[in-house]
């Protein structure tokens, strides 16, 4: 089984209840959502990455000795992720997804962040399985958004907003406040970003 990768690395991830772990992310090239401000859009075309197996992708994850394996893309629902996930996972390895929802769900998994589009809806069995909801806010009409997502998820899931990087400054106060006086919420910054790294 091989995967079309567009990069895998090793960082902290950046965003959400794991900021600040240690991680290894393995982004999967293919996406048909397109959002407007998505900040990796090199990833979308699939066919502009090279195939990768399974061995190789799960060698290399146990190599880089992480907290956490996080498959993200792209969208990476749009490939089975069973073979790629059940390798990690008898390799011993944490094994998170960041999607959109867009797609039936599949693979092994230890977190799921659910990461909603307004230009493909989620399936319900996303909802299902959610363990950490992060809806990115470009405008105050997100927050209505934003609360329709989370009436939909388990209750113990964990509920992040998150400003689009480069409406951050415009949208400080804003959210701050929202958060502040809707306590399930919390905020999520891409600190990785801050920081500069990847």
């Amino acid at each position: 089984m091989q995967y079309p990768v567009m990069e895998r690395f090793k960082t902290l991830q950046g965003e959400g209840a794991y900021t600040g772990v240690s991680a290894w992310f393995i982004r999967l090239g293919g996406c048909d959502v397109g959002c407007a401000w998505c900040d990796v859009k090199e990833s979308w075309e699939a066919a502009s990455h090279p195939p990768v197996s399974v061995e190789e992708l799960v060698a290399e994850a146990v190599e880089a000795q992480t907290a956490i394996t996080v498959i993200t893309g792209g969208e990476p629902l749009m490939y089975d992720c069973t073979p790629l996930t059940e390798a990690l996972r008898a390799a011993g390895l944490k094994v998170h997804l960041e999607t959109s929802g867009a797609y039936p769900l599949t693979g092994s998994w230890d977190w799921i962040t659910l990461s909603p589009k307004r230009f493909k809806p989620t399936l319900s069995e996303v909802y299902e399985r959610t363990d950490e909801l992060k809806v990115v806010v470009v405008n105050r009409q997100d927050y209505a958004w934003a609360e329709e997502h989370a009436e939909r998820i388990r209750p113990e899931a964990v509920r992040y907003l998150q400003p689009e990087w480069s409406r951050r400054e415009k949208l400080h106060e804003a959210l701050t406040d929202y958060v502040a006086s809707h306590p399930k919420w919390r905020l999520s910054l891409q600190t990785h970003k801050y920081l500069n790294i990847r």
